[in-house]
């Protein structure tokens, strides 16, 4: 086994240790809330095993078999540095799985694919992207599921710049390579946080809205994995629904159980999706754009068109922060049913 692997492990568990510590201690309640989901020890048992692990790296038993009492494989333990057996001790449907896995451990590190606008009957779309800096850590994408079905996400990346660049990076090439086999939003994020959980080069915790839509039923089946909750407009509803979340974010939690939720939409209906740098633009006196006023913003244009509906959000922001420069990431999606 490569001696140079303990080093790096040690490394990425003290970083995460480190952010997620940082997480607990200074992140608003608010955000604290929305990231964690249900579930609001996840961070703390997660804490507890990178504990364990970082004991385990002192007494030089980490990556011991516990069957042979050998060396588990470098490239297993780089992708779960929770593994405690060889992978000549799994039955053959589970090494199938690992080897399987370890594939797709370098499928996700390749470079970040093109994303495209699908067409969809009856269906307006439209998105927009601004990093703060060259390189940003939102992320969104349109894909297909193993049935047709049509795949939408958005995510953030705690943190923002090149390093978060390169982790979106992975994520969208993870969804991309597991969604032409699943149907399932929830299984897809099950995976991806196996994946990810153990990772020794996944040091943080990303925000996901995974959706399908189904454009035959006007369904919207999604997981929302500690994102911030995108904002539905019911035509004739005097006030809009937030699909709040369902699952922790992604890297937080030891056990991710996701919870799958579905709306139906009518015609007339919208639905707009956008990261944490849109809400959080701050104005001369030092206040936030807010939730609310997103929401007022989007009910007043819910006649408008999907492409029109984000221009007068991104116009209302930008006045709003004084025209300044970003300081964090900005995404929005919207997505209205044509009348």
């Amino acid at each position: 086994m490569a001696i140079d692997i303990y080093p790096r492990i040690e490394e990425g568990l003290k970083t995460k240790q480190k952010e997620l510590v940082e997480f607990l201690e200074t992140a608003p309640e608010t955000e604290q809330e929305i990231c964690l989901g249900t579930d609001e020890t996840c961070v703390e048992k997660h804490l507890h095993v990178i504990e364990s692990s970082l004991e385990k790296l002192d007494d030089h038993t980490l990556g011991v078999c516990v069957v042979c009492h050998g060396q588990v494989d470098a490239r297993l333990l780089e992708m779960d540095y929770t593994v405690t057996v060889c992978l000549d001790h799994y039955s053959d449907a589970e090494r199938r799985r690992l080897e399987s896995e370890l594939e797709m451990s370098q499928v996700v590190q390749r470079a970040l694919m093109p994303q495209r606008m699908p067409n969809i009957a009856g269906v307006e779309l439209a998105a927009f992207s601004r990093p703060s800096e060259i390189i940003g850590g939102d992320y969104f994408d349109f894909f297909r599921f193993r049935d047709g079905a049509h795949g939408l996400v958005i995510a953030d990346v705690s943190g923002h710049g090149v390093s978060a660049g390169m982790l979106m990076s992975s994520l969208q090439t993870a969804i991309r390579t597991l969604a032409p086999d699943i149907d399932s939003p929830a299984e897809i994020l099950e995976r991806i946080n196996r994946f990810y959980i153990h990772n020794i080069n996944f040091t943080t915790f990303v925000t996901v809205f995974l959706a399908r839509f189904d454009p035959d039923s006007r369904t919207l089946t999604y997981v929302n994995a500690g994102h911030n909750p995108p904002a539905v407009n019911h035509k004739g509803n005097s006030a809009v629904t937030w699909l709040k979340p369902t699952a922790p974010a992604i890297g937080l939690s030891e056990v991710f159980s996701p919870r799958t939720e579905s709306i139906v939409f009518s015609e007339g209906d919208s639905i707009l999706l956008y990261t944490d740098g849109v809400t959080e633009v701050l104005n001369i006196s030092n206040e936030q754009f807010g939730s609310e006023r997103l929401a007022e913003l989007f009910k007043l244009n819910a006649d408008a068109t999907a492409p029109d509906m984000l221009q007068a959000v991104r116009e209302a922001v930008s006045l709003f922060g004084g025209n300044r420069p970003l300081e964090d990431d900005a995404t929005m999606v919207a997505l209205r049913i044509a009348s």
